[in-house]
């Protein structure tokens, strides 16, 4: 079955428009998540701390045991512990 000009035409259209209604709902996340952080500070968080946390969470258990070694050898190294 061939694709007519005009059903290319639509079918792009509506990736289009998925992708725009998602980059708004990424939006509305994001802001979310700023109010969150803000949130948070005033009541005597520090967000960058937490945002590194929330990284530290994500990763693979395994990736995390060996930045926390490699760091703790570092440390070691330039005399910070």
């Amino acid at each position: 079955m061939d694709v007519t000009p005009t059903q290319g035409a639509d079918q792009l259209r509506q990736y289009i428009e998925r992708v725009e209604r998602l980059e708004e709902e990424k939006r509305a996340l994001m802001a979310d998540i700023r109010d969150v952080y803000s949130e948070a500070k005033h009541s005597g968080f520090d967000p960058k701390t937490m945002r590194q946390i929330i990284k530290l969470r994500a990763m693979d258990s395994d990736l995390l045991a060996e930045q926390d070694t490699l760091l703790t050898t570092y440390r070691e190294a330039l005399g910070l512990d």
